[in-house]
């Protein structure tokens, strides 16, 4: 499992600071909602945590059992699923989970007639992408990082696109393979992180404004 420490992280586009002096600790196998509302630097603080985008200011430390991993090196103990990060829809299912884990190893013990059946995608498993609903896509990204062997997850807006089925579902997933990980989760909606014990609200690092 990962421990992340934030220190004074800051970020700023142009003369505009959209988060400044963040500070926490993200311990091992926490579960941490990122929250606020639109346009309130969630998904940008999710994007410097995972290396995507630099922070203007501040630092990230990433321990793994005592050892230091570098921002250079994040990409390899991480997964995340975003809505803008889209699915090669040239690929059908089977193409894709051959492809994703190349480069991620799969948890033991779950192959890939296993994840489609988890993923209630089995009719589907031969079809391209571009012909997957927009729930069934949601319900490939998640299932990609939950089904991933790496001790970080990263959500971005998690039930985008499913139903109240698709929601319980999500739950249960995080519940069976969200053990023993470092996950985070950005939503503005309380569903999506009601049971998370740890918390980052983004208007708690915003600069006051002068009348």
């Amino acid at each position: 499992m990962i421990d992340i420490k934030l220190k004074g992280l800051g970020k700023r586009f142009q003369y505009d600071w959209i988060f400044k002096n963040l500070t926490t600790i993200v311990p091992s196998g926490s579960i941490c909602a990122i929250t606020g509302g639109n346009g309130s630097g969630k998904s940008t603080l999710l994007k410097c945590i995972s290396a995507i985008n630099p922070f203007t200011e501040g630092k990230i430390e990433y321990q793994l059992g005592g050892k230091e991993i570098t921002e250079s090196e994040i990409f390899n103990y991480l997964v995340i699923s975003a809505p803008y990060l889209e699915l090669p829809e040239e690929f059908s299912l089977i193409e894709l989970l051959n492809f994703h884990f190349k480069f991620k190893k799969p948890i033991q013990g779950l192959d890939f007639e296993d994840m489609i059946h988890k993923m209630y995608l089995y009719e589907h498993r031969n079809k391209p992408i571009n012909q997957f609903s927009s729930g069934m896509k949601q319900r490939l990204k998640l299932g990609l990082c939950m089904f991933s062997d790496v001790p970080m997850v990263l959500l971005d807006e998690p039930t985008s696109n499913l139903d109240e089925k698709g929601i319980l579902w999500y739950f249960e997933m995080v519940g069976e393979f969200g053990k023993n990980k470092t996950i985070f989760i950005c939503s503005n909606d309380s569903r999506e992180y009601g049971f998370c014990k740890q918390r980052i609200h983004m208007d708690d690092y915003k600069l006051l404004q002068k009348l």
